[in-house]
């Protein structure tokens, strides 16, 4: 397992509305279905979560075991000397549902207010994301700390 660097971790708590992390899962067909989550979050060390609301494929086809990659850029962390090669940094991982639970109300809990108001009836769900891997836009390893 990889962990979360500690000097990403508020940057990727604070992306929404300006660097939103892009999510990716693999669609049935072996293509890659990637769409911006306003909603993720780190949840710990070594996993990251998000709030899944939405109604296309990306939804239709997530479930436990999905492998996931979280694609986040920032580029005042290259200029800062945070991250290398653009400000980016791949996270790449497997998926939990919770639709209930003490997880489920945490993510809900720490979910910023834009996303809570897109989804007034709470229909979505929490996915937790057990980091594998976590990488710079060169492919090393994330070791920031």
């Amino acid at each position: 397992m990889a962990s979360i660097p500690k000097i990403l971790q508020p940057h990727l708590n604070t992306a929404f509305p300006d660097n939103v992390c892009l999510v990716a899962s693999v669609l049935p067909s072996g293509f890659a279905q990637v769409t911006p989550r306003g909603s993720t979050m780190v949840f710990d060390d070594e996993r990251i979560a998000l709030w899944e609301r939405g109604k296309g494929s990306t939804t239709g086809n997530l479930q436990d075991g999905s492998k996931m990659t979280v694609y986040f850029r920032k580029p005042q962390l290259r200029a800062d000397g945070v991250l290398p090669a653009g400000g980016i940094a791949r996270f790449y991982g497997i998926a939990k549902i919770y639709k209930s639970g003490p997880e489920y109300d945490e993510v809900w809990r720490r979910l910023v207010q834009p996303e809570k108001d897109r989804d007034p009836d709470k229909k979505g769900f929490a996915v937790l994301i057990q980091i594998e891997r976590a990488e710079d836009l060169n492919g090393a390893p994330l070791k920031l700390e």
